[in-house]
């Protein structure tokens, strides 16, 4: 069964993040794990960006749960019409 959307996921979030798309989210986020991978920021940078990472995250998983409860899946309804019902991915 499909899990209902977290659209309180996002209220313990930095605003800067909320108001970022989910695509901008997510270059940040591989551009932090990018710079964490290469071994060449200091520990006090390391856990700072590391922390925004955590944070952007959480913040593209809810983008994605929006995004995924409002998808609808088509289906026949049985008088030669089409109908919908909610996308059940699980």
């Amino acid at each position: 069964m499909a899990k209902a959307p977290n659209s309180t996921a996002g209220k313990d979030l930095p605003p800067e993040i909320v108001a970022l798309s989910f695509e901008d989210a997510l270059r940040e986020l591989e551009d932090i794990v990018d710079r964490l991978e290469s071994g060449n920021v200091n520990l006090d940078e390391s856990i700072d960006i590391y922390t925004r990472g955590t944070h952007l995250k959480r913040h593209c998983e809810s983008k994605l749960g929006d995004a995924k409860a409002r998808i609808d899946k088509i289906i026949p309804d049985g008088n030669g019409g089409i109908a919908t019902e909610p996308l059940d991915v699980e």
